[in-house]
């Protein structure tokens, strides 16, 4: 009996140690969040996502960027995309999404020992363009795939 009491308060002191901890934000990925941009995530349009993300809308088109989706997404809540950029210097990846209330639906910084590389999957309300914004060397490039959507993800 003695053995199950010490148990228990070895226990709940570890568990007590550890709320304690992540509430006070120590385990927190504060680096992360810091660099998170409330105002281009909760933009409606291209182009306030971009001047939140980026401060700019000037963008050059680009061969030099690959956008690997489906030409048509079965189901439009789990579309796979990913982006490769052969442009040397690449800082971020950004996926924007013209055709959902919120078109931003990823940024990703890399560094610069990375590939410029990400794959993920994002949700699209209708058939829409999918759009890939590069940042390299202090300015952005971009490309885009037409991805047609038959069940809708966002609302259908």
């Amino acid at each position: 009996m003695n053995t199950t009491r010490r148990k228990f308060l070895k226990t709940s002191a570890m568990t007590g140690a550890a709320v304690a901890t992540i509430g006070t934000g120590i385990l927190a990925p504060r680096h992360a969040m810091a660099a998170w941009s409330k105002a281009a995530f909760d933009a409606t349009d291209v182009n306030a996502a971009l001047t939140g993300s980026y401060g700019n809308t000037d963008m050059t088109n680009s061969n030099d960027i690959e956008i690997k989706a489906p030409d048509i997404a079965e189901n439009g809540a789990v579309v796979p995309v990913s982006v490769s950029s052969k442009i040397a210097g690449t800082e971020s990846i950004s996926i924007l999404l013209p055709g959902n209330n919120t078109p931003l639906a990823a940024t990703f910084t890399l560094s610069s020992r990375t590939e410029g590389f990400v794959s993920t999957r994002v949700k699209m309300s209708k058939t829409a363009d999918v759009v890939a914004v590069i940042r390299a060397n202090g300015k952005l490039y971009t490309a885009k795939k037409e991805v047609k959507v038959t069940i809708g993800g966002c609302g259908g």
